[in-house]
């Protein structure tokens, strides 16, 4: 095989495999199969630890998780996107075994009901939490980041899972993760990049639930500025160019001019990731008697299909089915 990792024979059948995957990139229509679920899964004692903000939404033990999966793929849910969040944490994670569990659990108690994607980032495994190994001097050490989000990637792919999608923003990660999943023999999983991701003030609840919160300093030196469209244009042209099947842009409301010009620039399907920080102020208007939740969590939606987003990750898309959109 020559060329980049993108020009692999599976660079187009990876989204044709399986009718989760065609229905998640269906470009006629607008359906629950178009929305991703994010579940947090903690190695923790309590059954849920509900986050701040974020409704119906918590971190669960593995038990809660499985309960809460069932009764979400009963709802209509089908794409997952699972935060493994580990007790354990290490300067340099390594291991990964917590996230081999949840994924063989997930995967084996619904199998073919569901399309779990694993968020692929180092911030929940690091004392630090920061995305990425930091070297001696508390620098980026971005060739041990990416050798670690690779046995990450392949560890989950051992497991089970059915996508990955890296969030880490460090350079070159997809071409890594392409790399590293192809010679473990895993060339049909494939990659939902987080390939235009900004320094955002609208993660803040997410941070929470994920216990990712970096311990010293911001992520603005790896992370895009939100003042930068040249920058966010051609982050999303270099993960296409490595690899990736599908992008997003996140946070999802702030970016969405610029759904239609990546789309355009790289030929793939772009989607868009409604943050925590998002979602959480619907949460707030309702809370405050200033909006109807489910109208305007529906109105979101269809602003970002509105503007071109072929899938949508929600904290919401469990409520779909009942807001009329259809399955």
């Amino acid at each position: 095989m020559t060329g980049l990792p993108g020009a692999s024979p599976w660079s187009r059948l990876r989204l044709r495999q399986t009718p989760h995957l065609r229905n998640l990139t269906d470009e006629v229509g607008f359906t629950t199969s178009h929305l991703i679920q994010p579940i947090f899964v903690g190695d923790q004692v309590e059954a849920r630890r509900e986050v701040d903000g974020l409704g119906d939404n918590a971190r669960m033990n593995l038990a809660a998780a499985l309960d809460q999966v069932a009764r979400d793929v009963d709802a209509g849910v089908r794409h997952f996107l699972l935060f493994p969040v580990p007790a354990a944490k290490t300067p340099r994670p390594s291991t990964f075994d917590f996230l081999r569990g949840v994924i063989a659990a997930i995967k084996d108690a619904h199998g073919q009901d569901l399309h779990l994607w694993v968020d692929l980032c180092l911030c929940a495994w690091t004392t630090h939490g920061h995305c990425a190994i930091l070297d001696d001097r508390r620098r980026l050490d971005v060739p041990a980041s990416l050798d670690a989000l690779g046995a990450m990637a392949v560890a989950a792919a051992d497991a089970g899972v059915d996508g990955v999608a890296p969030s880490d923003m460090m350079d070159g990660r997809t071409r890594h993760l392409r790399v590293s999943l192809d010679a473990a023999g895993h060339d049909r999983v494939p990659i939902m990049s987080y390939s235009t991701k900004f320094a955002s003030q609208f993660y803040g609840p997410f941070r929470d639930a994920a216990g990712s919160a970096p311990g010293e300093g911001d992520r603005r030196h790896y992370q895009i500025d939100v003042r930068s469209r040249t920058d966010a244009i051609e982050s999303s042209r270099r993960c296409a160019a490595e690899g990736a099947d599908l992008l997003m842009v996140k946070p999802g409301l702030t970016s969405l001019d610029l759904i239609a010009p990546i789309a355009l620039a790289t030929g793939k399907l772009v989607g868009a990731y409604q943050v925590s920080g998002e979602y959480a102020s619907l949460v707030a208007l309702a809370d405050r008697g200033l909006g109807r939740f489910d109208e305007m969590l529906l109105e979101t939606w269809q602003v970002f299909r509105r503007a071109g987003a072929g899938f949508i990750i929600t904290y919401g898309a469990r409520r779909a089915r009942a807001l009329g959109v259809a399955p």
